[in-house]
This record gives C-alpha cells, structure tokens and sequence, in this order.
C-alpha cells in the first residue's frame, strides 16, 4: 500500500481545500444556527464535480477510487460535518444502483448527480433503525400492469427535502422480514410521495433531515432495483461501502478540533506562559493527534482494500466505528483544552462536539459496527 498522495489527489485536494475555506467554514456558524445550508452552496458543490464523484467515468461522473473520496469527505468534515453529509449522501444514495441496477437504471440516476442534482437513502423508519428487517414500508404489484404501489413513513432521512431522487426500500412481503425488502427508484415529483417534518437536530444542522411519506405511491417495475427481496443484501453492501467515507468525515471533524486546540493552547497564556508549555496540556494534544492518525490510516487501508476488489466488511466497520469514536474523544478533549471558551458558541469546537456524536450513531451504530466485526472474527 502507498501512503503518499499522487501529483493530482494533490491538486484535488488542494482545490477542496479553497472551496472549503471560502464556501463553507466562515459560513459553517451561521448555517448551524439556521438549520439550513447556505442558498447555492449545493450549486457550487456541483460545479466543483462534487455531487458525484463516485459516479463511473462511462456514466458521466468523476469515477475516482475510494481514496480520493474519503480524502475529499475528509476536507468537507473539517468545514463541516452538516455539509459533509449531505454530499456524501449522494455517493450512499447511488450504491445500490451501481451494485444492482440495470445499465438503463444506472445512466438515468447518475444523469440526475451529473446535473447537480441530490440524492437520498431512504431506509430508517420509525421502527425501523438498526434491525432493517422491520421496514413496514410495504410494495404491492399490482398483476395488471406489473406497477408497485408504496405505502409507508420513513424517518431520519439525509436530503429528504432537497433531493431530486431517492433509493427507498420496501416490502414485497406482507409477513415482512428481510426476505422481502426490496429497492426502488422514487422521483421526488411522484405523485403521493410528500416530506414530512424537518428535524431539529443536535448536530449536522445543515444537513436537511426529515421523514418521507408514501400513500399510494405508483412506481414501475423497471424502477426496482434488483429482484424482490434483494434488498437487503443491497442495502448491507451499501452501507459497507459507506463506512469509511463515513470514517473520513470523522477524521475530518476530528482533525479540526485538534487543529483548533493546538492554535489556541499557542496563544492562550495562564501563570505566565502558553498552556502549550504545560505538560498536561501537552499530553492530551499528543494523544489526540494519535487517535486521528491512527483512524485516518484505518479509513484509507479500508478504501484501499475496497480498491482491490477484495473483501472489507470487516475493515469497514472498524474504520467507521474508531473514527467515530475518535471524532468524540477528540472533540470532547479539544473542548477541555479550551476550557470555557470551548463551551462557548463563540468558538466551533462545541459544534464540532455536537456534529461528532452522529457519526457514532448514523449508518449503522458502533453498537451495531461491534457486533459486525465480532461476527466476522468468530464466524
């Protein structure tokens, strides 16, 4: 494995960089405390190729390798944890297409993020978090022109009131479990299909989240993606290959935290002297720069191995949950080297803190990421 960047994930990296510095961190305050993400930012998002670079080359896209992409999350994250996801949402909305769809499926949804356009992952129920196998969403066929009708309520979904399209999962099955679930391809304009409430979140505040409501919601057979009941082996090799992006935004989040924290110890003086002089402080800066490193070389040996076309469920899982758990510890800890101005709002640690405790949560708990790797050491 080669650690070091190329000459041009170089320039791709560098020209993240200054879209982040002038697009998203001066304004990452104001849009936290609006809920909202600035107006066009999204626009601009695209014009950078953004909204799609997990899109093949053949399709219209940026068709990079999964460790361009995380090192993109990763600069995004250190913007903005709200923005982050909800362009990375687009790479988690597309997967299953790209695992399943037909090649008519695949042109006509990635043509969508090749416009600008956004996409959403519609899974999460009410009842319905961690255990997938209890989506209530139900898809009937209807025998006489082989339509599916959907009914159902989603929750928690990222882009739900801003994406053009949405990868919603339902049940063929009236006795439902996961034998049933199945994937389809919902236009935002299709008739029954509304959203729902917005949610008021602790963190990712500009990252549009809300519940998605099907009645009677008529989709064509050739909109399935895979057969009936593929879904959920769609579903857990989505969100295998999403892990690590999400472990890069957790770097991301992490890694400015620790940048903020080395900056104000520098300039912060107590007793005469910097607190940077103190080894207490000292130490605590020292492990946290461990704790980052350490999990952002997990994400990129995992977006490696997903590179080669081998086997990263496991490695996956471990890169999502240290990462996030990292983005926590660290978060916390540059809060504490801060001391009372890190609590204040005044400061982004404390909206750091807040953006990191979703990544402990979101795309499969680190309850659930544990279970994960422990089946696959002992099974």
């Amino acid at each position: 494995m080669n650690f070091g960047l190329n000459e041009e994930q170089l320039e791709l990296q560098e020209m993240v960089r200054e879209f982040v510095a002038k697009e998203i961190t001066p304004f990452a305050g104001e849009m936290d405390e609006t809920n909202n993400a600035m107006p066009g930012l999204f626009e601009k998002a695209a014009e950078m190729g953004l909204l799609n670079v997990v899109v093949p080359e053949e399709y219209g896209g940026m068709g990079l390798d999964s460790i361009t992409v995380a090192m993109i999350y990763e600069e995004l994250g250190k913007g903005c944890a709200g923005i982050a996801t909800s362009i990375a949402a687009n790479s988690l909305a597309t997967a299953p297409v790209l695992i399943a769809g037909t090649d008519e499926q695949k042109q006509m949804y990635c043509d969508i993020l090749n416009k600008g356009g956004l996409a959403a992952f519609a899974l999460t129920e009410p009842g319905a978090g961690s255990d997938a196998g209890s989506v209530a969403t139900r898809a009937v066929k209807n025998k006489e022109d082989g339509t599916y009708t959907l009914n159902g309520t989603k929750a928690f979904i990222t882009n739900a009131g801003v994406a053009d399209v949405f990868l919603v999962f339902a049940n063929t099955r009236e006795s439902g479990g996961i034998r049933g679930l199945t994937a389809f391809i919902v236009p935002k304009d299709t008739p029954g299909f509304k959203v729902g409430k917005k949610e008021n979140k602790m963190g990712i505040r500009p990252s549009n989240t809300c519940e998605l409501i099907l009645q009677d919601v008529v989709i064509p057979e050739s909109n399935r993606v895979g057969r009936e009941g593929e879904g959920f082996r769609i579903a857990m090799k989505t969100l295998d290959s999403a892990r690590p992006f999400v472990g890069a935004v957790s770097v991301g989040i992490a890694q400015a935290a620790l940048d903020c924290a080395v900056q104000y110890a520098k300039e912060r003086k107590q007793f005469g002297q910097p607190i940077a002089s103190f080894q207490m402080i000292q130490g605590m800066i020292a492990d946290m720069a461990m704790k980052v490193e350490a999990a952002r070389l997990l994400v990129y040996k995992t977006c490696w191995m997903r590179d080669q076309g081998v086997d990263f469920s496991k490695e996956a899982a471990i890169a999502k949950c240290y990462a996030a758990d990292i983005a926590m510890e660290v978060t916390t800890d540059a809060v504490q080297v801060m001391g009372g101005y890190g609590y204040s709002r005044e400061y982004p640690v404390e909206k750091m803190m807040r953006d990191a405790k979703i990544m402990q949560i979101y795309e499969g708990t680190n309850q659930i990421q544990r279970l994960v790797i422990a089946n696959k050491i002992l099974y």
